[in-house]
C-alpha cells in the first residue's frame, strides 16, 4: 500500500467524512513508517494533521503531535501555529500556549500577520488580557483582525470601555468588528447601547451581515424596540432574505417578545423550511406573553409534525403546564427525558429546576421531592425551587428545614430564596421564625430587603393579628408599599373583623389601583360580616358608578392530558349537562350535611335564591364536578384558581372531599389547599 506525497498534502476532512477516518489515516502515516522517510521534510504533512486535530476535540493531541514534529527534527514554519494557539486555549494547561509563544520568538516568526493575530487571539481567549495588549502594543502588524481579537478578550471579561476605545481607534472597520461589539453589548445586556451602534454601522455605510442582524434583533427582542425590529424586517424582505432560516426565527422572537403574537405567528406559519428552533421561539414567545394555553396546543402540534423536542423546547412548555396544571402533559415530558436524555439529571440543572417547579405549581409536590432528590448535582435554583414548592403547599417547617441542608451543604442564599423562606413561614403563621430569618437575610447574608420580602414579612405579622408591627415595618421601609401590601393587610382585617382599620388599608389600596374589585369585594365583606348592611350598599353603588369591572375568576382542571377551563355559570363545556347533573348531586349532598352557604359574600343586589345559585356555580363547583364525572373513583382531583377561592367554595369544598372520598388539591392566587376527609391543610386561614 503506498499513500502518494499529493494525496497526503491534501488536507485529511477532504478524504475523510469523520474524525475516526482521520485517525485511522494517522495510523496509516506512522504504520509505513513516514516519519523517518523523505515525507518527513514534507512541512505540510505535519500541519495538515496538526490542524485537522486542532478543529475537532482533541487539542491536546495536535500539541502532543507538534512535539513530536519537534523530535523528528522537522522545522516549523508559519502556517504551524495558528492552529497550535488555538488548540492551546482550549487545555488546561495554559503554559502549553506560552512555550509555543516562545518558540516563535526563537524562530523569528512574531512578525508574521497570521501567527502575531493567533497570539494576541490566544491571550484573549485564556483572559490574560495584558499579555494580548502587549504583544498588540509591540508589534506593527496592527489589521482588523489584531484589533477584533484584542476588542473581542475585552467584551469577554467586561471590559467595555477598553474595547470600545479600541474599536473606535480602529482605522478600518469591518462588518466583524462592528458584531463583535454589538455582540459584546448585547452579551452584557447593554441592549439600547448594542442598537445604537447598530444604526451607527448604518450611517457609516458598513453593510450588516446575517450575525450582525439576529444579534440586533436579539437586542430588540430584549429591550422592546419593536420600531427597530420592524425597520429591520423591512430590510430581510427588501433583499429577498425571507427564506433565511436564522433570520426569520429572530424575527418570530423579537416580535413574540415585544407582544406581537399575531406577527410572529404569521412569520411562523408562513415559514415552509421550519426547524426546531423555529418551533422553539414561538413557543417560548407564546409562554414568555403568558399565553400558556396556546403554547401547549402549538407543543402538540410540533409533536404531531414529526420534530423532536429539545431542552429549550422544554424549558418554555414546562412552566407553561406549571401555570396552567398540565400535570399530565409535565409527566410525559419527564418520561421522555429521562428515557431520551438519560444523563440530564447530572448535565441539566436548569432542566430538572423546571420540573420541580413545574410538579410543585401543579400540586404534586412528593413528585417534585423526588425529582429534587435525584439530581446529583444541584444549584441554587433547584433549592430555591424545591423551598418555594414546600412553602406554597404549607410545608413551612420542611422548607425551613430545607433551608438550613442548603446552607449546610455549602450554598449562599440569595433574595430568591429568602423570598421561599419567608413565604413559608407567612403561609404557616410561623412568626418568631419568620421575623428571625428576615434579620439573618440582612444581617448574616447582606441582603437588602426588597418589596416582596417586605411583604411576606407584613403579611406574616398581619394575619397574626400584629398590625401594629406591620405598620412599624411600614414606616422603615426604604421603598413605597405597593397595591399587594396593603391588599394583604385589608385581608388580615377580614380574618379579624377590623373595619376601622379594613377601611383605612382599603382606601390605601384603591389610592394605587383604583380599579382593584378585589379591595371593594374584602371591604363589602368586611361591612357585610360585621352587619353594616348601609355601608355594604355604599361600596357596591361606588364599585359600579366607577366603572369596575371584577376578575372572572377561571378556574382549569386536566383530565387525560386536556386543560379544561371554566367560568362562573359557564355552559359552554360539551359536557355541560354531565357537570350540571353533578353539580345538582353535589348540592343536594351538601344539603344532607347542613352545608349552609354565606349570601352576604356576593357582590350584587339579587333575591337570595339567585345568590344561592350564583354560589353555587363559581368556577371551582364547575371544574370538581367535571373532575367527579371524568375520573376513576378515588383518584385526586387537582384544580387551578387565578383568583383567592371565596369562603363558600372553600367550606363546600371540605365537605366535598370527605362526601365523595376524594382528595382535591387546589391551587388559588396564594397557595395550595390539600382538601382531604373534610379538612383543608391551610387550617382554614389563607
Amino acid at each position: 500500500m503506498t499513500i502518494s506525497s499529493l494525496s497526503l498534502m491534501t488536507p485529511p476532512q477532504n478524504h475523510c467524512n469523520n474524525m475516526e477516518s482521520f485517525k485511522q489515516l494517522h495510523a496509516h502515516f506512522f504504520k509505513l513508517g513516514l516519519p523517518n522517510s523523505h515525507f518527513t521534510h514534507q512541512i505540510i504533512i505535519w500541519n495538515t494533521i496538526i490542524r485537522a486535530y486542532s478543529l475537532h476535540s482533541s487539542p491536546s493531541t495536535a500539541i502532543h503531535f507538534y512535539n513530536f514534529m519537534l523530535l523528528s527534527a522537522v522545522q516549523p514554519n508559519s502556517y504551524t501555529f495558528p492552529p497550535l494557539f488555538k488548540s492551546s486555549a482550549r487545555i488546561p494547561n495554559l503554559n502549553q500556549g506560552k512555550q509555543i509563544h516562545g518558540h516563535v520568538f526563537k524562530l523569528g516568526l512574531s512578525s508574521d500577520a497570521f501567527i502575531h493575530t493567533s497570539i494576541i487571539a490566544f491571550y484573549a481567549q485564556i483572559r490574560e488580557l495584558d499579555h494580548a495588549r502587549l504583544v498588540f502594543d509591540k508589534s506593527p502588524l496592527r489589521d482588523a483582525v489584531s484589533f477584533t481579537s484584542l476588542i473581542t478578550g475585552y467584551m469577554n471579561v467586561g471590559r467595555l470601555e477598553d474595547a470600545r476605545k479600541l474599536f473606535d481607534e480602529m482605522p478600518v472597520r469591518d462588518a466583524v468588528s462592528w458584531n463583535c461589539v454589538i455582540s459584546g453589548y448585547v452579551r452584557v445586556k447593554l441592549f439600547e447601547e448594542a442598537i445604537d451602534l447598530f444604526h451607527e454601522m448604518r450611517r457609516a455605510g458598513i453593510r450588516p451581515d446575517e450575525s450582525t442582524l439576529v444579534t440586533v434583533l436579539s437586542a430588540c427582542a430584549q429591550s422592546g424596540d419593536l420600531t427597530t425590529g420592524e425597520r429591520i424586517e423591512t430590510w430581510i424582505v427588501e433583499r429577498n432574505l425571507s427564506s433565511n432560516v436564522r433570520l426569520v426565527n429572530a424575527l418570530i422572537d423579537m416580535y413574540a417578545k415585544c407582544n406581537e403574537l399575531d406577527k410572529a405567528r404569521s412569520l411562523f406559519d408562513n415559514m415552509i423550511n421550519k426547524n426546531i428552533v423555529t418551533w422553539n421561539v414561538m413557543i417560548g414567545g407564546y409562554t414568555h406573553t403568558h399565553r400558556y394555553k396556546e403554547s401547549l396546543e402549538l407543543f402538540r402540534t410540533m409533536l404531531q409534525s414529526n420534530y423532536e423536542a429539545n431542552e429549550v423546547t422544554f424549558l418554555s412548555v414546562l412552566p407553561a403546564c406549571a401555570h396552567m396544571g398540565a400535570l399530565d402533559i409535565g409527566k410525559w415530558i419527564h418520561a421522555y427525558i429521562g428515557k431520551n436524555f438519560p444523563e440530564a439529571s447530572n448535565t441539566s440543572t436548569s432542566l430538572f429546576t423546571s420540573l420541580i417547579d413545574m410538579y410543585a405549581k401543579c400540586g404534586d409536590i412528593e413528585a417534585a421531592e423526588t425529582v429534587f432528590e435525584s439530581v446529583t448535582h444541584k444549584s441554587l435554583a433547584s433549592w430555591n425551587a424545591m423551598i418555594s414548592g414546600l412553602a406554597m403547599h404549607r410545608r413551612a417547617h420542611d422548607a425551613v428545614k430545607l433551608f438550613k441542608n442548603m446552607v449546610d451543604e455549602g450554598f449562599t442564599p440569595d433574595d430568591i430564596t429568602f423570598v421561599g423562606v419567608l413565604s413559608a413561614c407567612s403561609h404557616a403563621g410561623l412568626v418568631n421564625q419568620g421575623q428571625q430569618h428576615f434579620r439573618s437575610m440582612i444581617h448574616d447574608y447582606n441582603i437588602s430587603p426588597k418589596l416582596q420580602h417586605f411583604g411576606c414579612l407584613i403579611d406574616l405579622l398581619a394575619r397574626a393579628g400584629l398590625f401594629k408591627e406591620a405598620m412599624n415595618v411600614i414606616k422603615n421601609m426604604d421603598v413605597n408599599p405597593d397595591g399587594a401590601i396593603w391588599g394583604s393587610l385589608l385581608g388580615a382585617c377580614t380574618l379579624y373583623k377590623n373595619v376601622q382599620l379594613g377601611e383605612y388599608f382599603a382606601t390605601k389600596v384603591l389610592e394605587l389601583e383604583p380599579e382593584n374589585s378585589g379591595a371593594y369585594t374584602l371591604l363589602s365583606n368586611l361591612y357585610a360580616a360585621d352587619g353594616k348592611w348601609d355601608d355594604v350598599a355604599r361600596i357596591r353603588t361606588k364599585f359600579k358608578d366607577n366603572g369596575s369591572k371584577r376578575i372572572p375568576g377561571c378556574t382549569s382542571i386536566e383530565v387525560d392530558g386536556t386543560v379544561h377551563e371554566f367560568l362562573a355559570s359557564d355552559k359552554s363545556h360539551p359536557m355541560s349537562d354531565e357537570i350540571y347533573a353533578m353539580l345538582e348531586e353535589m348540592n343536594r349532598r351538601l344539603d344532607e350535611f347542613g352545608h349552609v352557604s354565606d349570601k352576604s359574600l356576593v357582590l350584587y343586589d339579587m333575591e337570595d335564591e339567585v345568590k344561592e345559585g350564583v354560589l353555587c356555580q363559581h368556577s371551582e363547583r364547575l371544574a370538581i364536578a367535571f373532575g367527579l364525572i371524568s375520573t376513576k373513583p378515588g383518584a385526586t382531583i387537582r384544580i387551578m384558581k387565578n383568583l383567592r377561592v371565596c369562603g363558600n367554595c372553600h367550606s363546600a369544598t371540605k365537605l366535598i372531599s370527605k362526601i365523595f372520598r376524594r382528595e382535591i388539591i387546589a391551587r388559588d392566587r396564594n397557595r395550595f389547599h390539600h382538601f382531604k376527609n373534610g379538612v383543608c391543610s391551610c387550617m382554614d386561614c389563607w
